[in-house]
């Protein structure tokens, strides 16, 4: 399927405007693609058949208005010896011709618009393009803004300006959009050997067999090839050469177009260049990690005993701890540590700007996350502090506190009871000092040693808290890593998608249809006029 060049552009546009918004490219590079220049010389009428545009191009003095006065038959074109001689355009066409969107750009006041009745020229809008070597910028900027509405440009010098530099410079960058032909003008003042210099510059140029007419513009009648460059033109101005013309110049900008599509594609980065990027985060995280754990050491250490000597009113109230982990120094390391992520990842051709736009967000959020992570563990290991089998223990101990001393009572009641029951049965005496002491003692052991044994096994409340602020480091330590990575996903995701789309309108520029329609032979007079 073909794609219209506009098309093309439009969504080229429309791709650089949201690429950029992402950062996927700069400003300027999108500038390259958001003012690509839409302007052909089929965009001045409707889709409907129109004529050839033709243009007399040339420096000061050469005699493209007097050419165009001589093909009209009279004067429409200002001619004279003052520099620069044309300050306007000068359209001459058939009266039925309209051309219904002149440029915006393009001020009335400078088009000049001359008309006639011949059917012969009906088909051909000649125009006469002001001096674009003149020192008045208006001038060159109106050659500027009507260049890409021209077909064929005829180039006018003369035997002492054929080698101008400024119409050099411009021929160069517009050989390829145009059909050329080539007039050597005042020829009568000319030369052979200068003929064939100036054959040989169009040669180095890119025109193979450059067509060049030498015409002579004076009041005394001579034999030139005036006649002939004017039935050249005519024979131009056919549906088929227009059609022809108008395909090659949207193939063209299809080709300028796709090349500044695959500079963008070069700029993005390749999949697999991607690829690299978690493992270049693995390898930088495993360094900055370990960098703050040893860091975090001493920090720990204070706000271990921080948290030991305010552990009720921590549990209690739920009051913030005014000590915080992640200091200036974990916060620089940390931020060393994205940088040098973002310089890997500039190494490997990507573009940096949406990594760090994404991680600019984790660097502010990093502390919150320490911070969050630090306190919940270590409050969550004070109110359980030791181990499962500390707590195990202790527990057992608090029971055995209790049930041992009363063990130990119902076991001294029952004895007293029997010992009554006996001493009034029998002659047995009544239990004496010595049960009271030891069932006293006894009593008193039972409760004692749990006692005690509860109090020197306690669990330590700063080793407690220290390794609860430990879990909660590596917890922490866990999630920026997981964010991080899961800022990478989703720009793999987005820099897939862009090269998907990118690639999608790239493949569109290639016409293969069109380039078989546009093979001209290389001996006929179109292929002459066109770069090679």
């Amino acid at each position: 399927m073909a794609y219209d060049y506009s098309d093309l552009a439009k969504n080229a546009q429309h791709w650089a405007e949201q690429a950029c918004a992402a950062g996927w490219i700069s400003q300027e590079a999108a500038q390259q693609l958001t003012e690509l220049d839409l302007r052909s010389p089929d965009s001045l009428f409707n889709n409907t058949a129109r004529p050839l545009i033709v243009a007399f191009m040339g420096g000061s003095g050469v005699g493209k208005s007097t050419l165009l006065n001589r093909l009209a038959g009279k004067s429409i074109a200002r001619t004279g010896i003052e520099r620069p001689t044309s300050r306007e355009v000068t359209l001459f066409h058939h009266h039925s011709v309209a051309i219904q969107h002149l440029p915006e750009q393009l001020p009335i006041t400078q088009i000049k618009i001359a008309q006639h009745e011949e059917e012969a020229k009906k088909n051909i809008i000649w125009i006469d393009m002001p001096d674009f070597d003149s020192t008045e910028q208006s001038n060159k900027q109106l050659v500027l803004q009507w260049l890409p509405h021209i077909d064929v440009l005829i180039y006018v010098v003369s035997p002492e300006r054929y080698r101008d530099e400024k119409a050099w410079q411009l021929l160069l960058a517009e050989g390829a959009r145009h059909a050329w032909l080539f007039v050597l003008n005042q020829w009568d003042r000319g030369q052979l050997e200068q003929f064939d210099d100036f054959k040989q510059q169009l040669h180095k140029a890119g025109f193979y067999e450059p067509v060049i007419f030498k015409t002579v513009c004076s009041e005394d009648v001579q034999q030139d090839e005036f006649a002939l460059l004017e039935e050249t033109i005519g024979a131009l101005a056919t549906e088929h050469i227009v059609e022809q013309l108008e395909q090659r110049g949207q193939q063209l900008r299809k080709h300028e177009l796709k090349q500044k599509l695959l500079q963008m594609l070069s700029l993005l980065g390749t999949e697999s260049a991607f690829q690299q990027a978690y493992p270049l985060w693995q390898q930088q995280w495993l360094q900055t990690s370990q960098q703050l754990q040893e860091g975090f050491a001493w920090p720990m250490q204070q706000t271990a005993t921080y948290y030991a000597e305010h552990a009720a009113d921590l549990i209690t109230h739920s009051q913030s701890v005014p000590l915080s982990l992640w200091d200036a120094w974990a916060q620089t390391r940390f931020d060393d540590g994205l940088d040098e992520f973002i310089i890997n990842i500039d190494q490997q051709g990507l573009p940096t700007t949406p990594f760090k736009s994404r991680l600019s967000l984790l660097r502010e959020k990093a502390a919150k996350i320490m911070q969050a992570q630090t306190e919940l563990a270590a409050r969550q290991a004070l109110a359980n502090p030791g181990n499962t089998v500390q707590r195990g223990f202790l527990k057992s101990m608090r029971l055995c506190e209790i049930m041992l001393p009363l063990a130990a009572m119902t076991w001294v009641g029952s004895q007293v009871f029997i010992g009554y029951y006996d001493s009034n049965m029998t002659s047995t005496p009544y239990l004496g000092v010595d049960f009271a002491v030891h069932s006293t003692l006894l009593i008193a052991l039972t409760w004692l040693t749990p006692y005690f044994i509860l109090q020197k096994a306690q669990p330590s409340l700063k080793k407690s808290a220290l390794k609860g602020l430990h879990k909660g480091l590596i917890q922490a330590l866990g999630l920026i890593d997981h964010d991080v990575i899961e800022v990478v996903k989703a720009l793999n995701i987005e820099h897939v998608e862009q090269l998907k789309q990118l690639t999608v309108i790239i493949e569109h520029c290639d016409d293969h249809e069109l380039e078989q329609r546009l093979a001209i032979e290389s001996n006929s007079p179109l292929a002459r006029m066109l770069v090679g």
